[in-house]
Formats: structure tokens, C-alpha cells, sequence
């Protein structure tokens, strides 16, 4: 049976490994990393799926934020990365990840939310969309079309900014803020 528990509880070392199992060892150099490089994932937000005592799944967001060229800065959460160990993928693992995060997301009235990701996954199953991104620069290469961002009611987005990682902020600060 899968039990899921905060990301903290897991030794770094293993959740290492299963990065590199499910996106290889190369990862380090993608867009993603440089969003949210120099930060520490949120805590309250950030998930294992253990089985057998065995790391299974993660998902893990960040503080990041969109600056304006006037110098306002919109806060943002980054989703991901959403892994899961290759011979377990499509066991529904990762989408119960995303659930749960997201469901504590919204109980805490937290930021907007990004990603970089399957647009059709993430929107069909999720509410993500790449209909207020088109406009952000980020610090290396993307897919416009992957580029994702996730409202609760009432939240608006800038439609141009430079999207980069929010350092400064608290491990939960992205938590109902």
C-alpha cells in the first residue's frame, strides 16, 4: 500500500536517485532547474509516495515569482518535477501526487501555479493552461505550448514578466500568502 508523506522525510540521497531514474542524470542543465535555483522546495507542498518502504513518486514545488518591467513582482508556485520510479509510471502514482498537492493548495488559498509540462495531461486532469504564459521570458529554453500556469478564482496573472526563483522566501511562504 502507497502511503504518502512529506517530502522531508526522505533522505535527499533518494530522492536523487529517483530524480535520475525518471529524468536522467543529464536534468540539471533544463529551464526548470534555473527557476529555482537557490531555493528550497515548499514544505507543505512537497510529497513522497512511499510503498514497502520504497520511494515511488515525488512532487515538489518552489517559490518563484514573475517580475514586470515596472519592477512588480507577482508571486508564483513552480510545480515540479512530478517523478515516479519508470517501472511504476502510468500506476496513476504521479496523478495522485498532483491531487494531493493540489488540493492542500487550494485548502491554503496558496500563490498561482506554474509548470513546464504535457499541456494536454495538465490541463485535462489539473486546470493548467498556457493561456497566461505566452508572454513570460524565462532563463533558458522552453516549449511555449509547456509553459503552464494554474488560478484559483479571483487570481490574475501578468501577461509579460521575466519568471525567475523567489530566494527569499520561507520555506511556506507560497502557502497561503
Amino acid at each position: 500500500m502507497i502511503q504518502f508523506v512529506p517530502i522531508a522525510s526522505i533522505p535527499p540521497a533518494e530522492i536523487e536517485h529517483l530524480l535520475d531514474l525518471a529524468f536522467g542524470s543529464d536534468r540539471r542543465g533544463r529551464t526548470a532547474y534555473k527557476l529555482r535555483e537557490g531555493t528550497d522546495p515548499i514544505a507543505a507542498l512537497s510529497l513522497a509516495a512511499v510503498e514497502e518502504g520504497v520511494l515511488v513518486g515525488l512532487v515538489l514545488c518552489w517559490p518563484v515569482q514573475l517580475a514586470e518591467a515596472d519592477g512588480r513582482l507577482t508571486p508564483l508556485i513552480l510545480v515540479g518535477p512530478v517523478a515516479v520510479r519508470p517501472e511504476r509510471q502510468r500506476d496513476g502514482i504521479g496523478r495522485e501526487l498532483m491531487l494531493r498537492m493540489l488540493e492542500a493548495a487550494d485548502a491554503a488559498a496558496s500563490d498561482p501555479m506554474t509548470l513546464i509540462g504535457d499541456a494536454s495531461y495538465y490541463e485535462r486532469f489539473f486546470g493548467f493552461s498556457a493561456q497566461h504564459t505566452q508572454g513570460w521570458a524565462l532563463p533558458g529554453p522552453v516549449e511555449r505550448h509547456r509553459l503552464l500556469a494554474r488560478l484559483r478564482p479571483g487570481q490574475v496573472l501578468p501577461e509579460r514578466g521575466a519568471l525567475g526563483p523567489r530566494p527569499d522566501v520561507g520555506l511556506d511562504a507560497a502557502v497561503g500568502s
